[in-house]
C-alpha cells in the first residue's frame, strides 16, 4: 500500500505525523510525504520541519492521500499543483483521506461537493462554503474520502483504514507497538465535554491569519 501525505507550509505537524506514525508502522505498506518540490517544509509554529523527499510526478498514482490541515490551509486552498494533483491522483486511489482542516483541500479540489465530511470543531460550518455537508463525527467516511475532525482524530482513522485494508489484528498490533491508549488528564478534547468558556481561548491558540 503506497500513502502519499502533502505538505505544505504551515500545517500542524500532528495531523501528518500521526497518521504517518500508523501507517508507516504497518507491514507492506510505504509512506512518503510529498510536495511540489523536495525539501524541509516548516510547520504552523515555525519550529518543526518535515521534509518531502518526492514530489508530485513522483507519485501519481498512490493508494491513499491523507491530507494533512493546519493554518497553512488558508493558502494551500489555492495551490492549484497541489489541487490539481489531489484531482489527479484521487483518480486511482483507494481512499482520499483528510485531517482536521485538510478537508478543506479536498473541498477546493472540487472532491467534496455533496459529500458529508469534518473537519475540526472549530470550522466544521464551514465546510458548506467547498460544497460538502458537515457532519459533527471524529471520522467520516463517504465511499472512497474519509475525514478526520481535528488534528489527534487523523490517528484514529489511520488505524481504521489499516484495519479495513489489512485487517483489525494488524491494525490492533500497530496500535499496541506504538501504544496508542489514550487517557488525558482532563475531558477537555471535545466541545461536548469542556469547559464552554474554554473555546475562544482554544481557538486563539490556532493562528489563522
Amino acid at each position: 500500500m503506497q500513502v502519499a501525505i502533502p505538505l505544505y507550509p504551515r500545517l500542524t505537524a500532528l495531523d501528518a505525523v500521526g497518521p504517518y506514525t500508523v501507517m508507516a508502522f504497518t507491514p507492506g505498506w510505504t509512506v512518503t510525504f510529498v510536495a511540489a518540490g523536495t525539501g524541509p517544509v516548516l510547520d504552523d509554529k515555525g519550529g518543526l520541519s518535515l521534509t518531502a523527499t518526492a514530489t508530485y510526478a513522483d507519485l501519481p498514482r498512490p493508494d491513499v492521500i491523507v491530507v494533512p490541515g493546519g493554518p497553512g490551509t488558508l493558502q494551500a486552498v489555492f495551490d492549484e499543483p497541489l489541487l490539481d494533483w489531489v484531482r489527479e491522483a484521487h483518480e486511482h486511489t483507494r481512499w482520499t483521506t483528510s485531517v482536521c482542516s485538510g478537508s478543506f483541500v479536498l473541498g477546493a479540489a472540487g472532491l467534496l461537493n455533496g459529500r458529508a465530511a469534518t473537519t475540526h470543531w472549530g470550522w466544521l460550518e464551514q465546510l458548506s462554503g467547498v460544497g460538502a455537508r458537515p457532519v459533527d463525527e471524529r471520522m467520516v467516511t463517504d465511499g472512497r474520502i474519509v475525514t478526520a475532525a481535528g488534528v489527534s482524530a487523523g490517528i484514529d482513522m489511520a488505524l481504521a483504514l489499516v484495519a479495513e485494508a489489512a485487517g483489525e489484528t494488524t491494525a490492533q498490533t500497530v496500535q499496541l507497538a506504538i501504544e496508542y491508549a489514550p487517557k488525558p488528564p482532563f475531558q477537555a478534547g471535545s466541545p461536548r465535554t469542556a469547559p464552554p468558556e474554554l473555546a475562544e481561548p482554544a481557538l486563539g491558540l490556532i493562528d489563522f491569519e
